[in-house]
This record gives structure tokens, sequence and C-alpha cells, in this order.
């Protein structure tokens, strides 16, 4: 996608419609919340999955000397999870069955929306980009851990979970939480529900 084209443009080049492309799966919630984990786990059982898009910009831009990082630069760092996911989504395209993207492009309009006021649907482009259900991981105070890549607090955490819930369903999306299982159940919950 070069930059002057919209996402809405790119998406017309793939057989994808305004409800979402049925196989793009979205995981999201909460940080520390055991997502990366359940990613992981769709990977070794052989689905395509898209990497969260906020940890390969930190390891990129702590590895360039970069400032577009959420500790520094909030709005830089938005902004490139947004063309960052706009990219995964065209690529993704090339896929066989479903994808699952760990975290996505509504996570990153959210927080555009939270550091500049930027609308979410602005942002979106008038698409709905993930197929229904989307998978949300609650908060999980015993998982959470702050690492290089994760610097906020679990408060901060907590708050930006409110976040994308209340837009999640304001974009009239389902949303199944995720249980609080080990990561074999929670695989098992994600594949039964996307069964059905």
């Amino acid at each position: 996608m070069n930059c002057s084209e919209s996402l809405t443009e790119s998406f017309r080049r793939l057989p994808v419609m305004e409800v979402g492309i049925p196989r793009f799966i979205l995981i999201t919630g909460c940080s520390g919340a055991g997502k990366s984990t359940l990613l992981s786990a769709l990977r070794s059982a052989g689905h395509a999955v898209v990497p969260e898009p906020g940890r390969r910009i930190v390891a990129e831009e702590i590895a360039s000397g970069g400032a577009a990082l959420p500790w520094i630069d909030p709005a830089a760092f938005a902004r490139r999870a947004v063309a960052m996911s706009r990219s995964d989504l065209i690529s993704a395209g090339a896929a066989h069955g479903f994808v699952f993207f760990d975290r996505g492009l509504i996570d990153a309009a959210v927080a555009l929306c939270h550091i500049r006021g930027i609308p979410i649907e602005d942002t979106l482009g008038g698409l709905k980009p993930y197929a229904d259900p989307v998978f949300l991981a609650p908060p999980w105070p015993e998982l959470y851990e702050n690492d290089e890549e994760r610097r906020h607090g679990f408060a901060e955490a907590l708050q930006e979970f409110a976040r994308l819930e209340a837009a999640l369903f304001r974009l009239n999306y389902e949303v199944r939480q995720l249980p609080k299982a080990p990561v074999g159940e929670r695989l098992d919950f994600v594949l039964n529900s996307l069964s059905r």
C-alpha cells in the first residue's frame, strides 16, 4: 500500500466486504493478559498469526534509537501502529484460512483517538476490518508484568482496556471474552467459537 492510497482503496483489491474479512480474527484486550501466549499456541497449531504491531514498533524504535515510543512520543507511536496495522491487513490477504491478529488496527485507532482526538471511525475509513467475533482478553493482574516493551503500569492497562472494550461495542463487534484459563483451554475456546 503506498502512502497516498487509503485503506478503503487497498481493501477494494481484496475479496472484502464492509463487515470484515470472515477469516481475519482479532485477539485484543488488556495488556499482559496472555494474548501473545495464545497467539503463539495458535501459530503452533498451524494457523497464520500477525504479531502485535506495538511490540514490533517498540523493538524497531529501540534498535534504531527512534522516538516513536509510547513513553516518549505516544502520538508518533500510535500513527506508526495505524500504518503498520493497515499494512498487516493488506499482507494478510494472501494467507489462506484463518488469520489471527495480536492486536491490530482497532487498537491503534483507539490509541490515536485517546491521544489526538481523531475519531476511531475516521481512522478505520468506514470499514470493519475484522470478522466477528473479536476475542477480548480481560485484565488478569496475576499475569501482568512490565518488561522492556511494556513500561506502563496496570492502572494504565485497565484504562486502555476500558477504552478498547467500549470502542468494540460502539463499532458493533460481537465480543467474546477469553476465559482466565490455561492457554490450551483458551485455544479450544477460540477454535470452538469459530467452528460454530
